[in-house]
């Protein structure tokens, strides 16, 4: 089945229209770590440790960033996350249609 580039266009503009121009974007990965102090903490001596959540951000050449959060950032930072991933995903599925628009057509 042959789609027509007006088609195209069409289905280009719907899901551009779908982006939300949000600056409350992060990328990376949300972690849970637990750490212990060396002396002087009694639940680290117990071998309980404390929870952390981690933002980890890979960069090219290898690096990695990780930022601590604070205790009321988690929430923020996943909506962030999933900010981030639903405008990949457009922004993916525009790129898809616009290399349709570039083939030559039948």
């Amino acid at each position: 089945m042959v789609i027509k580039e007006k088609d195209i266009l069409r289905q280009r503009d719907r899901l551009a229209r779908q982006l939300r121009p949000s600056a409350e974007i992060v990328r990376g990965s949300l972690l849970q770590r637990t750490i212990r102090h060396r002396r002087g903490c009694q639940k680290c001596a117990r071998g309980q440790g404390h929870t952390v959540w981690v933002l980890t951000v890979s960069y090219a050449g290898g690096k990695t960033r990780q930022t601590s959060l604070r205790a009321g950032q988690r929430e923020q930072v996943e909506r962030w996350l999933k900010n981030y991933q639903e405008l990949k995903v457009r922004l993916e599925e525009i790129c898809e249609l616009n290399l349709r628009l570039l083939r030559p057509q039948e």
